[in-house]
């Protein structure tokens, strides 16, 4: 089964997020902030991450980085789904290393669709 670790620290966002992923077959890890984000990402090896921007102890984009250093994670997917809508942000977000990245408020039937888009390339 496709793994999918999600992290936000907005506990309705993670409900809504995991329903939509559960519902169409994916199991989805779910944490509240960035730094459980990388731990979590190093002990089950996911194979997409959506990743919120703003958390506590490491944000998105560090979280970004850091896999993007990391041998095991530097090929994981990311795609980062936060409310920071300015373009200096999605810029921020690509740079650090990001596959996709959408603002909220978002759709869940587009969630899903890009990340069914996400796994079809990696796959």
């Amino acid at each position: 089964m496709t793994k999918i670790l999600v992290a936000d620290d907005d506990p309705d966002i993670v409900e809504l997020v995991n329903y939509k992923l559960t519902q169409s077959g994916y199991e989805v890890i779910a944490v509240a902030d960035g730094k459980a984000a990388l731990e979590m990402a190093r002990e089950v090896h996911p194979d997409l991450m959506i990743l919120d921007v703003t958390m506590p102890f490491h944000s998105g984009i560090d979280v970004t980085l850091e896999a993007r250093k990391d041998p095991d994670l530097s090929g994981v997917p990311i795609i980062l789904l936060t409310a920071k809508s300015m373009e200096q942000d999605t810029e921020r977000g690509f740079a650090a290393g990001a596959t996709d990245y959408m603002t909220k408020p978002f759709s869940p039937r587009e969630l899903l669709s890009r990340v069914q888009a996400v796994l079809a390339r990696v796959t």
